[in-house]
């Protein structure tokens, strides 16, 4: 049974790339009303570096996910590592975010789901939406989730951002159903 997410900064060595505690605190807040359990947010900064892929200028998502499932944890916890760095997989040109299938373990970049890396003014509040939206997604692969045929489920593959906006925060009932069925 999941009893509370663990919200981490990740970064490079000291904290480059790390979002900071303010993000996520917010993040938390709206998160906490979605999933009516405990959100803490870790204030120190994860170390990633030994994921950082220097030809790509990116970081491999599988990677951070195995750093952080050597971490100890509370039993029903799961925990979601944040980066302002933009996150890959070597088959696939970024990723917005990556999770362990049945795990414990998520990874999310803030980077793609700024409105100013498409060249638009920044909007915090448009950022909060897509952040919680893609944390919700990667959450439910951790309870065994796969991808939703259904565009507006929060389940649905996103390739770009604007896939991502389509979504609603909520699972359709399908989805819905089988979070309940995870425990």
């Amino acid at each position: 049974m999941l009893e509370s997410v663990e919200l981490v900064p990740a970064g490079l060595a000291g904290a480059v790339g790390a979002p900071g505690v303010e993000i996520l605190d917010r993040i938390a807040v709206r998160l906490a009303r979605l999933l009516h359990v405990r959100i803490p947010v870790r204030t120190g900064a994860l170390d990633i570096s030994a994921a950082w892929h220097e030809e790509r200028q990116q970081v491999w998502s599988t990677e951070v996910l195995a750093l952080m499932n050597g971490a100890p944890r509370q039993p029903g916890m799961v925990r979601v590592a944040y980066t302002e760095l933009d996150l890959a997989v070597p088959v696939l040109t970024f990723v917005f975010g990556e999770a362990l299938l049945g795990g414990a373990s998520a990874v999310v970049s803030l980077r793609r789901l700024r409105n100013e890396y498409y060249g638009f003014p920044p909007d915090e509040d448009l950022l909060l939406d897509r952040a919680v939206k893609e944390t919700l997604h990667e959450l439910g692969h951790t309870r065994g989730l796969r991808h939703c045929h259904d565009l507006r489920c929060v389940m649905s593959s996103a390739h770009a951002v604007e896939r991502v906006d389509i979504r609603e925060a909520a699972f359709c009932r399908e989805c819905a159903e089988g979070w309940s069925a995870f425990g």
